[in-house]
């Protein structure tokens, strides 16, 4: 069974030289950054008691321990929050949420005319969107169930012309879904999406065995536009209410600028297409 606090805490530290925390840096160590005991002596805990903790033993553990180990660690915020995660796994009951969008999202994507906008699910499944959304990302073009931003990261062929950061895109991908599996440790559609894509992308592996955790509220997205050619987006992420596991994720462009252009255009083109369809 995967320990998955135990390779969270591990990767931290292994990240973590001697010197950066006051500690003298002697002898050749068989592991990379802080050994155990160290984290333990740092943190003010017992060496038996921290690895109880790596080996995934420790939900009792308390607050002020937690506290003290991602003090230790240099974890940020949403890291400290993984780590919470991990430590003491949420117990979730009930129908399980984020798989739907109620009509009133749908009308609200559809009157963001102007804004290529929409709605990730669990494991950042697509669930809907507008139509310069489409436009700009391909969405209805894919069949169901390669609706999922991973999938489109690591399995489209065009993924790393489209997206001119890929390697950035890949990270924030797999940071966010890494955070997605901490809030939800049981869920079997994750583990079987986890596995396909491992299968397929090295890269994947990689990133998924390095354990960084992102969020995804705000950033920029570059694309190269089979169409239209380059956009440079900035895009902000909401969570819906009453829905807090589905997000609605919408692009911005620079009025006036050459993205807003090329976005008029596309728009455009989009619009004559679903004329002609609708004749």
């Amino acid at each position: 069974m995967e320990n998955t606090l135990g390779e969270f805490l591990r990767s931290r530290r292994a990240r973590i030289q001697p010197g950066e925390v006051g500690l003298p840096s002697y002898g050749r160590r068989r592991v990379p950054g802080l050994r155990r005991e160290e984290v333990a002596q740092l943190a003010g805990v017992s060496a038996d008691y921290y690895v109880r903790l790596e080996q995934g033993r420790g939900s009792s553990v308390s607050d002020a321990v937690l506290d003290a180990v991602a003090r230790v660690l240099g974890l940020d915020a949403v890291e400290r929050e993984h780590l919470r995660l991990l430590a003491r796994p949420p117990h979730r009951g009930g129908r399980p949420a984020g798989t739907a969008v109620r009509p009133g999202v749908r009308l609200l994507l559809d009157r963001m005319a102007q804004v290529p906008a929409f709605v990730l699910g669990r494991r950042m499944d697509v669930l809907a969107w507008n139509a310069l959304g489409d436009a700009v990302n391909g969405f209805s073009e894919l069949p169901p169930g390669r609706r999922n931003a991973v999938r489109q990261v690591f399995q489209e062929p065009r993924a790393r012309e489209f997206y001119r950061e890929w390697p950035v895109v890949a990270e924030e991908t797999v940071g966010y879904l890494r955070l997605y599996a901490g809030r939800h440790p049981d869920d079997p559609e994750l583990a079987a999406l986890v596995d396909e894509v491992s299968d397929h992308s090295a890269e994947f592996r990689r990133l998924w065995a390095d354990h960084r955790v992102r969020e995804k509220s705000w950033g920029r997205k570059l694309l190269s536009h089979p169409l239209v050619g380059e956009l440079d987006f900035g895009y902000e992420t909401l969570a819906l209410p009453g829905e807090p596991e589905l997000l609605l994720v919408g692009y911005t462009a620079e009025p006036a600028g050459p993205t807003a252009q090329r976005l008029t255009l596309l728009a455009g083109w989009t619009a004559g297409e679903r004329q002609e369809v609708a004749g």
